[in-house]
Parts: structure tokens; C-alpha cells; sequence
């Protein structure tokens, strides 16, 4: 299944514009050292939803901005994602041998060119974010919203939290939080480049990030209930991973009713905050309400 088949027209150009690219961006597979290539564009170029980039180009065209300007931000986050999926799947974090379909990126290039291929790609993301057309001061904005989105306070303090709590139960505030860090950083971090890029004030920037932090949950909780309810070969990883594992989740935790019921609130939360960003068919809307409907 395509995991972009729920998206309208718009979108999917958009999908096709960033995984050009994407493709372009990326070490050619027939450049040395050819492994570390062969990983990189593997773990890029195997299909994905899309969002992070959708987001950038989304926020940017709400406030009237060109795709030429917002390809390197979008490139930059869908690396910065890509780069965490092939850590996430290791054997020493989540031990996946699945993902989007298809055998992990360590399990085709072993574990040491995976974590290479990891690095290398999140090198790549700040170097591309780096050539934005952007002014030097809103450049190095950028540059420090997609850092702390990886960092402690984002991605890397997430997983940790994730990690440490395996085998506990969690409060919702908890595993709320554990989330807005793991999944939920890089999702706002990229409304916040579209946005920065396209030169938003202040107000209109606390409002696209109360959307995206909305988002953001949003998205996990879809996931969490995905993993009780999917199958693998729809959602392209492995179904019941987390359960097997012991890992605390919305179901878990609240049950599959109130976790959809969370889900529709947390839906509501980030159309509210658009304000009169929103329209029946923006971009935005579309991708608010994919996050939390989507089949896989």
C-alpha cells in the first residue's frame, strides 16, 4: 500500500517534489565509500509518509511562501527522521527488523554501516538547512529549532524516556511528555521552519506551534492504536511490538476508547490553534486530520 494514498493531490506534488530532492541531496550510491551511501539513501529513499517535509511546505505556503525556499528545511527534517528510524530499529534501542515495509537498514547493511549511515545523515540534514535562502539570522534560528529538536530536550531525551520506561506505568502527563520529546520535537520543529522561512512574527509562531505540538500527540496516538489494531504488512512494521515489549502506551494506559477520544480532542486543539490560517482545504487541516486518521 502506498502510505501517501489518503493524501489529496496537493500533497502527494509535494511528496514527489521533496523525494526529488531528497534524491538529489544525497551521496550518489555509486560515490566511495559505497556502503555508507548504499545505507544512507536506503533509509531515505524506501518510501515514508512524508510528513515532516509536508509540514515545512504546508506552514510555509499558509503563509504565502515558494517551495524553492522551503525544499532545504524540508529535506533537512525528513533526514534528521530518517536518521532516528534506523537508531530507533537497532538492536540496542527498539530491535526492529521491519520498517515501511521492508527489512531494516541494519539488518541489510549490519548494525555498524547502519549506525554510519545514521550519523552521516544527520550530518547531512544541518549542512543542507545551512544553504536555506534564508537571512543569516533567521538561518541560525533554524539551525538552533532543529538542533534542540534532536537533542535532550527533543528526540534524543525522548527515546531515553522511552527506554527508561519499559516494564512501568506511566502517568498520561508522563508518557505525554515522553512523546512530545520523542516523536512530537521534530514535528514542531518542522512547522517552525516552514514558518521561519516564509519570515512569520511571533504570534502567528506560538499559534503553528500549539498546532503542532497538538499534532504531534496526535500522530503518536494514531501510532499506539495502530499497534494494537493494524497489520504489519498495512501499517509496514511490526504490529503488537510495543505490547510484546512492555512499553506504556495511549491504549495501555487509557484504553482504546479513551485513546480515541484523546485523538479527536487532540484533533480539535490543532484546528483551533490555525485561527484564520484554517480553510476547508488548506494544507494544514489536511494534514492535522491525516495525522490522526491515517491507516498506517
Amino acid at each position: 500500500m502506498n502510505p501517501n494514498s489518503e493524501l489529496g493531490s496537493a500533497l502527494q506534488a509535494l511528496i514527489d517534489r521533496a523525494d526529488r530532492a531528497l534524491a538529489d541531496a544525497l551521496p550518489a550510491d555509486d560515490t566511495p565509500p559505497t556502503d555508507l551511501h548504499r545505507a544512507m539513501r536506503y533509509a531515505v529513499l524506501g518510501g515514508g509518509k512524508r510528513l515532516r517535509p509536508l509540514l515545512v511546505y504546508a506552514a510555509g505556503h499558509a503563509l504565502g511562501h515558494g517551495d524553492a525556499a522551503l525544499d532545504m528545511p524540508a529535506c533537512a527534517v525528513e533526514l534528521i527522521h530518517a536518521y532516528s528510524l534506523v537508531h530507533d530499529d537497532l538492536p540496542a534501542m527498539d530491535d526492529d527488523a521491519m520498517r515501511r515495509g521492508r527489512p531494516t537498514c541494519h539488518i541489510v547493511f549490519g548494525e555498524a554501516m547502519a549506525i554510519l549511515a545514521g550519523d552521516a545523515l544527520q550530518a547531512l540534514a544541518f549542512e543542507l538547512l545551512a544553504q536555506a535562502p534564508v537571512e543569516p539570522a533567521v538561518g541560525m534560528a533554524m539551525q538552533r529549532a532543529l538542533g534542540r529538536a534532536c537533542g535532550a530536550e527533543g528526540m534524543a531525551g525522548g527515546q531515553a524516556l522511552d527506554l527508561a520506561a519499559v516494564g512501568r506505568v506511566l502517568t498520561l502527563a508522563e508518557l505525554e511528555h515522553m512523546h512530545a520529546c520523542k516523536t512530537g520535537a521534530l514535528i514542531r520543529a518542522s512547522v517552525q521552519l516552514g514558518a521561519m522561512a516564509a519570515g512569520a512574527d511571533t504570534d502567528t509562531l506560538d499559534a503553528l506551534d500549539r498546532y503542532a505540538h497538538a499534532v504531534g500527540l496526535a500522530f503518536q496516538v494514531r501510532d499506539d492504536i495502530l499497534d494494537v489494531e493494524g497489520e504489519s504488512a498495512v501499517i509496514g512494521k511490526t504490529a503488537g511490538k510495543d505490547a510484546a515489549a512492555d512499553k506504556p502506551t495511549f491504549p495501555s494506559i487509557l484504553g482504546l476508547d479513551a485513546s480515541r477520544a484523546r485523538l479527536a480532542e487532540l484533533t480539535e486543539e490543532a484546528l483551533a490553534a490555525l485561527g484564520p490560517l484554517d480553510a476547508p482545504h488548506s494544507p494544514l487541516r489536511e494534514l492535522a486530520l491525516y495525522a490522526a486518521h491515517r491507516l498506517r
